[in-house]
């Protein structure tokens, strides 16, 4: 299997008993293990029943591991992609364990849909800014549970109640002056049942919450120290480079591969669905061997359009009668009455993620089992990819999650696209093998999955005081939703995606109406950073300075008296404004 350097996963069958729980964790080694579940969050749509005292205590993977050396490791069912969810729920583990921060570290969780669950998904993963707000409560408790826990066996090992034993900066004392460390409990900890319901802390009461700390993964980022996936190797492991179609879903119809066996170090040629595999011993040669294929491509039914011919149609498209996101009072009426109409026409480019790290992924078949190790921000979507690729059962696939370099949602694939590439090349080889498929550069940025092509038309129409009567927003632009897993967040033909910010449009506009128009491109788009927001805000904020100003309004004055029953956005206005200083 692979040869990852740290915080491996291993899967583990369903019910196992507590002897050979600890056995697979790690044993003496791990010491102690808890895991917990947080009943209900708000905004799941089912949330699953509290398990009982022996599940948590049974639980078959980790959230806290203390070793002997005294280090608490914090198991992140988040990918941690700078973001900082390593140090964030860390920190509300080592709080409500009363731990020491010099004493905590924190690791990558490994599929586990069930876990690992974030609560807005309904699976493992990362997300729409969710790793906090989903995993508060739960990762407090799991803290709580443990300290619960470290406190009992200490009462049971020095035969005094359970009262008369405090926890402070990772010591457990009695009042009778007895003390050890987590480290020196953990094993007899282990042992403790685990409470079924624990008390949290006031928040008045936090030490480590709300401080600065530092993150924990900085040290190791910063000195070479830290496991990404272009880290990982095993004993005869291939480095994997695919040549891809220049057009999106073109397939190979004939390759010349002979060139390409001819360069030092390439191993083997294979056609995927994908592309062209070229495996070798290493990453150049298996460039170089990419390099040397002629390849024709099947072009039939691939995006032929360039960006010029794809604006003419948006345009006319986007004078069609769109899905209605929002729709309140009188459009069309009040634009008949108004004294003066702005319109205006934005366009934005398709644009590439393109995160510190290209796509990457090491993975391995070994007897009749599957393991990956990357920086999986889906782990429930490349498990299931990763098992329909290989057929194999998906208690046959396990996944690493390691440190990615960035991600801005490129990770975040609703097919799992990296990861079935990754299997397609493990599977073309027709036996066990551990392979490392790369991705350049070049590759990545021209790889797909961009923020889609967009068209705004929007107008606003104004009174003889210049104020705002009517708004009228089109968008034109291919969804990230049709046709995935995530279809079923839209509502009536809308994606939710392209009129982020503006089917609740915060301006108290009389008459609004916004509408979506779904185009078909075959260009494969997904979420970028911020989503919608990313051209919709642009657009709603630049708008609206182009409206004040034609109605003799101060942008800002203008904005606060159009918000005047929202104190949080007038909040942030004022605030910014005493900022900057703003005269007016």
């Amino acid at each position: 299997m692979l040869n990852v350097a740290r915080f491996q996963q291993r899967s583990l069958p369903a019910q196992i008993s507590r002897r050979d729980f600890l056995r697979a964790t790690g044993g003496v080694g791990i010491g102690l293990i808890v895991s917990a579940y947080v009943p209900g969050f708000a905004g799941a749509a089912d949330a699953p029943k509290p398990p009982t005292a022996q599940e948590v205590a049974q639980s078959v993977a980790a959230f806290i591991k203390i070793g002997p050396d005294n280090t608490v490791t914090v198991v992140s069912k988040h990918l941690e992609m700078g973001q900082g969810p390593y140090t964030g729920l860390a920190t509300l583990v080592a709080e409500e364990m009363d731990a020491d921060w010099s004493q905590i570290r924190a690791a990558g969780g490994g599929s586990n849909p069930e876990l690992y669950k974030n609560f807005v998904f309904g699976m493992q993963g990362t997300g729409g800014s969710s790793s906090i707000a989903n995993s508060y409560e739960q990762m407090r408790k799991v803290g709580a549970t443990a300290r619960a826990m470290l406190v009992a066996a200490a009462a049971q090992e020095w035969s005094v109640p359970a009262s008369e034993v405090s926890v402070s900066k990772g010591v457990v004392r009695s009042t009778s002056g007895k003390h050890a460390t987590f480290g020196e409990l953990a094993d007899r900890a282990a042992q403790m049942p685990a409470p079924t319901s624990v008390k949290l802390k006031d928040p008045k009461q936090f030490t480590l919450i709300g401080k600065p700390l530092g993150k924990l993964d900085s040290a190791v980022k910063s000195t070479g120290k830290a496991i990404y996936t272009i880290d990982v190797h095993a004993p005869e492991m291939l480095t994997v480079v695919v040549a891809h179609p220049s057009r999106f879903d073109a397939k190979a119809a004939s390759v010349d591969d002979s060139a390409a066996r001819k360069v030092r170090g390439v191993v083997d040629v294979k056609v995927i669905p994908q592309g062209v595999a070229v495996y070798a011993t290493g990453f150049w040669a298996a460039k170089k061997g990419r390099d040397a294929l002629k390849i024709t491509w099947d072009e039939t039914d691939t995006e032929t359009r360039s960006t010029d011919q794809l604006l003419v149609e948006y345009r006319s498209q986007a004078k069609q009668q769109a899905a209605t996101a929002t729709h309140r009072g009188n459009v069309e009426s009040a634009f008949g009455k108004a004294s003066k109409i702005i319109q205006a026409e934005y366009v934005f480019p398709y644009l590439a993620h393109a995160p510190l790290e290209p796509l990457d992924c090491t993975i391995a078949m070994n007897n009749g089992a599957c393991h990956a190790a990357f920086g999986s921000q889906m782990q429930t979507v490349d498990h299931m990819a990763i098992a329909k690729v290989m057929a194999l059962d998906p208690s046959k696939v396990s996944i690493e999650t390691l440190l990615a370099g960035g991600s801005f949602g490129r990770r975040a694939q609703p097919t799992g696209d990296l990861a079935a590439e990754a299997a397609a090349a493990l599977k073309a080889l027709g036996r066990d093998a551990a392979i490392k498929l790369v991705w350049t550069r070049e590759d990545d940025i021209r790889g797909g999955r961009y923020r889609p092509f967009t068209l705004h038309n929007v107008r606003a129409g104004l009174d003889k005081s210049g104020r705002i009567v009517a708004w009228d927003h089109s968008v034109a632009s291919q969804s990230i939703f049709k046709g995935t897993p995530f279809e079923m967040m839209m509502k009536e033909g809308v994606d939710p995606s392209m009129v982020e910010g503006l089917e609740d449009l915060p301006y108290a506009v009389p008459n609004l109406r916004v509408g979506a128009q779904i185009m078909e491109v075959r260009v494969p788009v997904l979420w970028w950073r911020s989503v919608g927001n990313t051209h919709t805000a642009y657009v709603k904020e630049t708008f609206i300075d182009e409206v004040l100003l034609a109605g003799g309004k101060d942008p800002l004055q203008g904005r606060l008296a159009l918000l005047s029953k929202d104190r949080r956005h007038t909040g942030v206005l004022q605030a910014v404004a005493k900022l900057a200083n703003w005269k007016g």
